[in-house]
């Protein structure tokens, strides 16, 4: 573990930043030591803890001009069918006053459909506001001192953008790629864009990336959708949301009004039909899959562009959970894909929920099992001045290459830096459910084969304890558990949902779910026969964890859970597993020692 440094020692390297590197336009010719104080020393620096979001370490010297404009007409007869064959988009943006001197600036952005957002009379503010809510204020008060310029794009169909509201679809990436195209092309532009936000504001992010301008240069999508199928179904389970996502935006953006005719195109209508085709029909779910096949871009991306990702999630994110940074085609996942492929790559993984590392209001909300063991550590007050780094290299073109690593925060609140997460070199440690006990409801009678096991469903469930699991040794849980199911359907459905406890302690530790018409993972169903038994290779949800010495773990299966859908056949389709024929795979870090990364905390 690292020794805490002296406040003389922490201000004897930051000094020379703030005097020199750390201003704007003084970096050429500067070598590493003179920039920042080491990421190991920040826990002993005075940090602005006072306001809602984390402030860089150096203010700097420049201030914002008057907010300016833009419509940028985009030709979209290629991409609907009944839509405008002309579109603009609109967007608004603060240059930095050292551009009065004609220097040329990198661009951060925020795209979103939250600009006006909201029934009429109570929307959202327009995009020649800075949003708090989409915090722009954390962007531009960072980094427009710096000589950044800061936009805000709002996507087809909303505030005053028009053409169709797609959601998510090819329209709108086109709309994002040209308002792109623009930023990087202005006289006042070096050429550099960058893309920072949350949620869809990060899905944005990834539609432009998988349209692979070549200004785009960087993006830190924070819970950043990927591709909806996964957003909305985890293996075939449905969200509660999937129903009726697409058609809450919708009716969100329009002012019911006849300009809103310009805004509705046949994927609305499509939207409509997914969610239920998907959650009742399974196996005809190949018919939606243009739909959403349109709707995945990390894999486009991957395909068409060339840029670095500094991608931050809550590991407690319910919202947009870590299964769109560690998902991906079943044995994969997308960080370590884009990692070892060559991508420049960063991640900041902290027991948050929905939120941003600084974002303290958010995190306070939190419950047991669900994050709030790591509160006291979780809140990172240099999370301004990480992103500082890594937009001043990656935009800027000046600096030190940042580290191509991941900072991840355990659920007891400790953090680490590992190389890349999950750690390749945790242990798989293998455990037969056969030697675990369950006092799941036995059943008598049923003519199928799984007759007399255990059921999950019709309002029965399983608890499977594993005492014996981790008698000697603390477990250190790393990375995505993997659960081998065997289970035998009474119907051509059903669904185990699968919540992983501190069996000495009841607190929660992840959690799996499945639809068994999805067995073999991944977004492709089957027809299943019932009666005829299965292996469900079912995934959790990524886990960072310490289960301590003697503690054991519980399995507690059900058929539905949190903010998940009953199977839509109901009772009809209880599930008999066999955990005698189970095996849960769960990566062990055990490393003997590491260095313990100590965060700054609020003063």
């Amino acid at each position: 573990m690292r020794a805490v440094v002296s406040v003389a020692m922490a201000l004897s390297i930051l000094l020379p930043a703030l005097s020199g590197c750390m201003g704007a336009g003084s970096s050429d010719g500067a070598s590493k030591e003179e920039f920042y104080p080491p990421l190991w020393d920040r826990h002993a620096l005075d940090w602005d803890t006072s306001g809602t979001f984390s402030r860089v370490l150096d203010p700097g010297p420049f201030h914002a001009l008057e907010v300016q404009e833009a419509l940028v007409e985009v030709d979209t007869s290629s991409v609907w069918e009944t839509g405008p064959s002309t579109s603009e988009v609109h967007l608004s943006y603060w240059l930095p006053s050292n551009t009065l001197d004609g220097d040329k600036v990198p661009v951060i952005a925020v795209i979103s459909p939250y600009f006006s957002y909201g029934t009429q009379g109570s929307e959202s503010v327009p995009t020649t506001t800075i949003s708090e809510w989409r915090r722009g204020d954390f962007i531009s008060e960072n980094f427009i001192p710096h000589g950044y310029a800061y936009a805000q794009v709002a996507v087809f169909g909303t505030e005053e953008s028009s053409g169709c509201f797609d959601y998510r679809g090819a329209g709108e990436g086109l709309g994002i790629h040209s308002a792109i195209e623009w930023l990087g092309s202005q006289e006042w532009s070096n050429g550099n864009v960058g893309l920072y936000g949350r949620s869809y504001d990060g899905a944005t992010q990834w539609e432009a990336a998988a349209m692979g301008s070549e200004y785009l240069k960087t993006i830190v999508p924070v819970s950043g959708t990927t591709a909806l199928h996964p957003l909305l179904y985890k293996n075939g389970s449905a969200e509660a949301r999937s129903q009726i996502m697409h058609m809450n935006y919708f009716s969100s953006t329009v002012d019911y009004n006849q300009d809103d005719l310009d805004n509705v195109c046949p994927d609305i209508a499509e939207g409509l039909f997914a969610g239920p085709a998907t959650y009742i029909g399974g196996e005809l779910d190949p018919y939606m899959a243009n739909y959403y096949d349109e709707r995945s871009h990390i894999d486009k991306a991957f395909q068409n562009w060339n840029g670095s990702v500094y991608w931050v999630q809550g590991m407690q994110d319910w919202n947009v959970d870590p299964h769109q940074v560690f998902g991906g085609p079943p044995g994969t996942n997308w960080y370590t894909t884009y990692s070892e492929a060559g991508y420049e790559v960063r991640g900041m993984f902290g027991q948050w929920g929905h939120h941003h590392p600084d974002q303290m209001d958010g995190h306070e909300g939190i419950d047991s099992g669900y994050g709030f063991e790591a509160l006291h550590n979780m809140t990172r007050w240099d999370w301004g001045q990480d992103l500082f780094e890594w937009f001043e290299y990656y935009l800027q073109e000046r600096g030190p290459k940042p580290t191509s690593d991941a900072q991840i925060q355990r659920n007891d609140g400790q953090w680490r830096v590992e190389e890349i997460w999950p750690p390749r070199d945790t242990a798989s440690y293998n455990v037969q459910l056969s030697s675990c006990s369950n006092d799941g409801a036995f059943v008598g009678g049923i003519s199928v084969i799984g007759g007399g096991a255990p059921v999950v469903g019709g309002d029965q469930s399983i608890t499977v304890e594993c005492p014996d699991i981790n008698l000697e040794s603390d477990m250190h849980i790393s990375g995505l558990v993997t659960l081998h199911l065997s289970a035998v359907p009474t119907f051509d459905g059903g669904q185990v949902f699968v919540e992983m406890q501190n069996m000495a302690t009841g607190v929660r530790i992840g959690h799996a779910t499945m639809d068994v018409r999805y067995h073999e993972g991944g977004s492709e169903p089957q027809t299943v026969t019932p009666g005829q038994e299965v292996t469900m290779m079912m995934e959790f949800q990524a886990i960072d964890a310490i289960i301590p010495a003697g503690d054991g773990i519980r399995l507690i299966m059900t058929d539905t859970g949190e903010d998940y859908l009953a199977p839509a056949c109901g009772n009809a389709c209880v599930m008999h597993v066999l955990p005698t024929l189970s095996e849960i795979t769960i990566p062990l870090l055990e490393r003997a020692d590491y260095d313990v990364l100590v965060v700054p905390l609020s003063s």
